[in-house]
């Protein structure tokens, strides 16, 4: 299966151990993301947004590569491996962001954050479906409602920021109400 090479099998299993791996590849494309975003604004309460959103999508990260060395002998034995060897000498914390590029749209970036979270709403939902483990499913349930906060937060802020109207949800920021439907 390879998720970022054209050409390859993108394969249909349903293993816990390649569920796990999905949701691991979801999160990595997550922080990626954020840390784009957070490159992208000068608003600074926009930045503490995805800077909140991004530190919590590190956190699913852990919380499913733990569930995996807990179910995968051969990636426990991996990490027992690499903790033996040379490490990085510098110590040093680097920022996620450190330069400006050019500016993409702002709301263009709150949007694509917020298909990200549904993206991986939906994906959580069906990995819960192919998997017995119940602890495993305890912790993907709670990176969920993570994501489904992700997602409300987000949208509060492209409410705010955005100048045009998206329907009824808009009303909430004292924007043009709709009658029933």
């Amino acid at each position: 299966m390879s998720y970022t090479t054209e050409r390859q099998p993108q394969g249909n299993l349903k293993t816990e151990e390649t569920l796990l791996r999905e949701g691991l590849i979801a999160e990595v494309v997550a922080i990626n993301d954020y840390s784009h975003f957070i490159e992208q604004t000068d608003i600074k309460e926009v930045k503490e947004i995805f800077h909140h959103i991004m530190e919590e999508e590190k956190e699913h990260y852990g919380l499913f590569l733990e569930q995996l060395r807990r179910i995968d002998r051969e990636q426990k034995e991996a990490q027992e491996k690499v903790a033996g060897e040379e490490s990085i000498r510098c110590k040093q914390k680097i920022k996620e962001h450190t330069t400006k590029n050019l500016k993409d749209n702002l709301l263009d970036d709150i949007r694509l954050a917020i298909k990200g979270e549904l993206e991986a709403i939906a994906l959580y939902d069906d990995l819960v479906e192919h998997l017995d483990d119940k602890e495993i499913i305890d912790v993907i349930r709670y990176v969920t409602r993570e994501e489904k906060e992700h997602v409300e937060e987000l949208t509060k802020a492209l409410l705010i920021l955005d100048k045009d109207s998206y329907g009824p949800i808009s009303n909430k920021c004292g924007r043009k109400t709709y009658g029933t439907i």
